[in-house]
């Protein structure tokens, strides 16, 4: 049975101190900019010096987001006491931090990044038909969206989460419109807009490709429940319902980082919604495929995956 998220239960919390620092906070448009302007003027051998120091001060400062990464890994990696925790935790950031400073160099520059396809039959093996490119937050996540356009000319129509703050919001729309240029990916923004799924439906019948992120419910979202590590998860219920509705598969894919500006693309089994009657049974059934998947891609790279909430109390 499907419920609705009532907020964004794997989203890091706002209080008083996002009031108190506005675009100063860690969520804020400064930082957006300030790392944007980074990468453009900061030379590549020095990367590193800025990289590091930045994420130790913001895993020091930022403790319940270092924590809550640890005991997040505990039903991956088994459990740990609080020190072990808060490692894990840093690692994780620290990961965090080089996969958002080379997100960033792809959109603002032209530094060429080493990218191997792994299980790409599976691709091959959809024969152009439309499908759900389903990825999570995990690595460089919306990499892999990106090769059905750039290498096979395929019209991509990606979803993603509003930013937090509103200006960064602005901010990042500008610079996504101004970096795809003439090529066919078109971003959407999730925003409560129902004729978006009529759209997208539409698009998956013409044979285009949706991109989702399928490991993280939105605010008001309807969800499903699932297990992921033996443990209660809700996923989000758009990605199995919307690939229900059109007939087509979901192909998830995630972009593991292997080194400096080294990434793995890795295709994992399609899933095939099925459309026996029971539209309930159905979804959860694809939900279950959805979670194994999942599972199987945070085992392989555990400091790879991006949750800075607790999710399981």
């Amino acid at each position: 049975m499907s419920t609705r998220a009532e907020d964004a239960p794997h989203a890091p919390r706002l209080g008083r101190a996002a009031r108190l620092l506005g675009r100063f906070h860690v969520t804020g448009v400064f930082w957006y900019r300030l790392h944007g302007w980074g990468v453009r003027h900061v030379p590549d051998v020095l990367m590193p010096a800025l990289v590091l120091p930045f994420t130790f001060a913001f895993s020091h400062v930022l403790r319940a987001i270092t924590g809550a990464i640890g005991c997040n890994l505990d039903p991956v990696l088994g459990p740990a006491d609080r020190a072990e925790r808060l490692r894990r935790g840093r690692r994780t950031l620290r990961t965090f931090a080089w996969c958002l400073t080379e997100r960033y160099e792809r959109l603002f520059t032209e530094r060429t990044f080493d990218v191997r396809r792994e299980n790409l039959d599976r691709w091959q093996g959809l024969g152009g038909r439309g499908c759900i490119l389903l990825s999570a937050h995990l690595g460089l996540a919306d990499f892999g969206s990106m090769l059905p356009v750039t290498e096979e000319g395929r019209h991509v129509h990606v979803m993603r989460e509003q930013e937090i703050d509103p200006r960064a919001q602005r901010w990042f729309e500008e610079v996504l419109a101004r970096r795809r240029g003439s090529l066919p990916y078109e971003t959407h923004f999730a925003t409560g807009d129902p004729s978006l799924g009529v759209r997208l439906l539409q698009a998956l019948g013409r044979g285009e490709i949706v991109a989702l992120q399928g490991d993280r419910p939105r605010a008001g979202g309807r969800t499903l429940p699932a297990i992921l590590f033996g443990r209660p998860y809700t996923l989000p219920e758009g990605p199995a319902a919307l690939a229900r509705a059109a007939g087509v598969p979901i192909l998830p894919v995630y972009t593991l980082r292997e080194g400096r500006r080294r990434y793995t693309v890795l295709f994992d089994d399609p899933i095939e919604v099925a459309q026996k009657g029971a539209r309930s049974a159905d979804l959860a059934e694809a939900a279950a495929a959805i979670a194994a998947s999942l599972e199987r891609a945070v085992r392989r790279a555990p400091h790879q995956w991006f949750c800075f909430a607790p999710l399981w109390g």
